[in-house]
């Protein structure tokens, strides 16, 4: 019933990707602008910092043009003085999530597609109670159709006790707290802490992810081949308030109820030198913010573009980009799933494979894990992780959220990511890959016919 549903929502309410191409050229070139923890900072050392980053880059014009287009089409600016730490897969994440929490003083803030009623779930309720119950303001946001076999007696437990619990656009329409749109699906994951620490990428809550795509045994690396293989964000820095007025705008949105006095925006200090901005997309924007801003960063790529992401279902706007880049020789590589939870988005994302590959792209997929991650790293010196998807439904339907960071040295950490993901995964032979059988060649044809709804 929820299937037939989601399609009659987007077949009767189309909307439509931008013309990236004609957004791009309107917005004109800009002097770049920054912010520290302090405020805006002056126009002569705004541009001192983008000819250091050039100066240490090779002088690449994606510093101009990039920074000119997001300032031009986001509220949000790029902050100095922040610390990006890359967490791979769920051990990791989690690990660090609950220590946070343990540590938390004023308030917690928690968005998130799935939150499991199984053990991880119970970890993350159980720190959660421990943190209401010492005086810190636990606030949750969960996604209706992304929890939706969550039992209601997990969320009964935390209201309870005395936490705020957000349901993201209802499933049930009575439920609705305004338009009942059930095709607007919350997908982002953030975990706020004290207004001080931010959690994000792909990682929802649940013991899916408890097996690392690495285990070591006998000192020897070995892959689970029961793993989830995605990667998170953990930023400390004034750019740490910019996704907290993503977090706070979600739960007016959603009509919550007031939200207890906390100081949700405390005075934030330099914790390093990563320079970061923070993107939200919604399908209340009159484009996606996310998906312009790589379709951009893929147009000014000089040297090359290194994807990774779990369910590629991409647009025409997006397979012209990276063939264009490829065409000009830029190095183009893609890291796909070699299996995925989702079979219709497998298919038709290997539907593409072959135009992709005679344009010159490079694809490979990632093996014995199941592939979960979004990121991008362009030219090393521009990255970023996030929630969003290389698909339809990211880009039109979901609410999304990514971190932009830019820095050749971020940039290496996300590289050496990338390298470590290429070994594990498998080169897409274009020959091999035209002799591919007759049953996987009818799965994608008829995947294809289905991408709107992936």
């Amino acid at each position: 019933m929820l299937f037939v549903l989601w399609c009659v929502t987007v077949m009767t309410g189309c909307a439509s990707l931008p013309d990236t191409q004609a957004l791009i050229a309107r917005h004109s070139a800009q002097a770049a602008r920054f912010e520290n923890a302090r405020g805006p900072v002056s126009v002569q050392k705004s541009a001192a910092i983008v000819a250091e980053l050039k100066r240490k880059s090779g002088d690449l014009d994606i510093l101009d043009k990039q920074i000119a287009l997001e300032q031009a089409i986001s509220d949000s600016p790029l902050t100095l003085g922040n610390q990006a730490t890359l967490l791979q897969d769920g051990q990791a994440t989690y690990a660090a999530m609950l220590r946070a929490i343990d540590q938390a003083q004023d308030h917690i803030n928690l968005e998130t597609y799935i939150l499991e009623d199984d053990a991880i779930g119970h970890q993350f309720a159980t720190a959660l109670l421990a943190a209401q119950a010492r005086g810190v303001q636990v606030n949750l946001i969960h996604d209706s159709v992304g929890s939706l076999h969550t039992a209601r007696a997990f969320f009964e437990r935390l209201k309870a006790a005395g936490m705020a619990v957000l349901e993201f656009n209802p499933i049930n329409p009575l439920a609705a707290r305004g338009p009942w749109l059930i095709n607007n699906r919350d997908h982002r994951k953030l975990l706020i802490v004290d207004g001080q620490t931010v959690f994000l990428g792909g990682i929802n809550i649940s013991s899916v992810y408890t097996s690392g795509s690495l285990i070591h045994r006998a000192g020897k690396a070995m892959v689970n081949a029961a793993a989830w293989r995605d990667t998170d964000l953990q930023i400390q820095g004034p750019v740490v308030a910019e996704f907290q007025k993503l977090f706070l705008q979600t739960w007016a949105k959603q009509r919550g109820p007031p939200l207890a006095a906390k100081a949700y925006f405390p005075v934030l200090k330099s914790e390093g030198k990563d320079i970061v901005r923070a993107i939200g997309s919604t399908p209340d924007d009159p484009y996606s913010l996310i998906y312009l801003t790589l379709i951009s960063a893929i147009g000014n790529a000089e040297k090359h573009i290194h994807l990774t992401n779990a369910y590629f279902v991409p647009d025409p706007q997006l397979l012209s980009a990276l063939s264009m880049a490829a065409a000009r020789g830029v190095e183009v590589k893609l890291i796909l799933p070699s299996h995925s939870d989702s079979a219709l988005v497998f298919h038709a994302g290997r539907a593409h494979y072959a135009g992709l590959l005679q344009a010159g792209v490079q694809i490979f997929e990632r093996q014995d894990a199941l592939l979960h991650a979004k990121t991008a790293v362009i030219d090393g010196v521009w990255s970023t992780v996030g929630s969003t998807n290389l698909d339809w439904r990211s880009f039109l339907d979901n609410d999304e959220v990514n971190a932009v960071i830019l820095g050749r040295p971020f940039a290496l950490q996300m590289q050496a990511m990338f390298e470590q993901d290429l070994r594990a995964s498998q080169a897409i032979d274009p020959a091999s890959w035209a002799d591919r059988p007759l049953q996987f060649k009818l799965k994608e044809w008829l995947a294809r016919f289905w991408v709107r709804l992936l």
